[in-house]
């Protein structure tokens, strides 16, 4: 059975803020969480990604920058090429040159977007502050690359590791609209971010998202999943189930449309 893993992403990952691993299968419709993995640093993360181990997975970061952005500043339009030179650039760098990019801009449109962001509610790739979601396709793009994974639509690799751009927002907002259940400030984990996370994972349950699957989770880590008021481990499992999803497409577009623009990608069930 294929092992399925959602990942929710830190460009920074501390012991206090890992990256965290959702892992499962799927079958019938059903998906089964079989445990969660925390990964309290880059290399760490890098070195699992290089594992002889076959899985399909959703990662909740960017896997590219908006097509007018790259065009603009003169940047390679070749997917491989335009991460390469991108990888190139420090932190400082590319917050002083998106900054640059978007004053010139008018109001209400200062940052570029890719052609799904609006479809999918997804922050621009491009943004460097809440969420951080440019320093993450930083530090995280270069090594899926390294490692040699398949990025359908994007690069091809190893066909027994595959890579997907997934997002948690897409899914949760389809479950409970728009209320908060996540948040990394202390004095914001209140009890309506604990009932909503509640109520999301119960409708994860019982199959409410138009995938047509079901999560399935003890008793255990129904319980760990609630109490992580952060959210980090329920976004991975978000992102598991759309990796779900997507091993049910199968190869080797996974559900990604046929259309979608080789440079800025797409997020899966979007």
């Amino acid at each position: 059975m294929t092992l399925l893993l959602g990942c929710d992403f830190s460009s920074a990952p501390t012991r206090r803020k890992p990256i965290v691993l959702a892992l499962g299968t799927a079958s019938g419709g059903r998906v089964q969480l079989t445990r969660l993995e925390k990964l309290d640093s880059l290399a760490a993360f890098a070195e699992w990604l290089r594992r002889p181990q076959a899985w399909i997975g959703g990662f909740d970061f960017p896997f590219g920058l908006p097509r007018a952005l790259v065009e603009e500043l003169g940047w390679p339009t070749e997917w491989r090429e335009c991460m390469r030179h991108y990888a190139t650039l420090s932190r400082p760098q590319i917050r002083e040159t998106f900054a640059a990019y978007c004053a010139a801009r008018p109001v209400g449109s200062k940052f570029a977007h890719r052609r799904f962001d609006k479809l999918a509610g997804s922050s621009p790739s491009m943004k460097w502050v809440n969420p951080p979601v440019a320093y993450m396709l930083h530090a995280a793009v270069p090594l899926l690359l390294e490692a040699g994974v398949d990025i359908p639509g994007l690069h091809a690799g190893d066909p027994q590791r595959v890579a997907l751009e997934a997002y948690p927002g897409l899914l949760a907002r389809e479950l409970i609209a728009r209320r908060s259940y996540k948040s990394d400030d202390k004095a914001r984990q209140d009890a309506d971010r604990l009932i909503a996370r509640k109520d999301l994972l119960t409708a994860l349950e019982q199959g409410r998202t138009r995938l047509g699957l079901r999560l399935k989770v003890t008793h255990a880590q129904h319980d760990a999943l609630v109490a992580d008021a952060s959210g980090d481990s329920l976004d991975a499992v978000l992102c598991l189930v759309q990796a779900a999803w997507a091993a049910q497409q199968g190869a080797p577009r996974y559900g990604l449309p046929a259309d979608l623009d080789p440079l800025e990608g797409w997020i899966v069930s979007a």
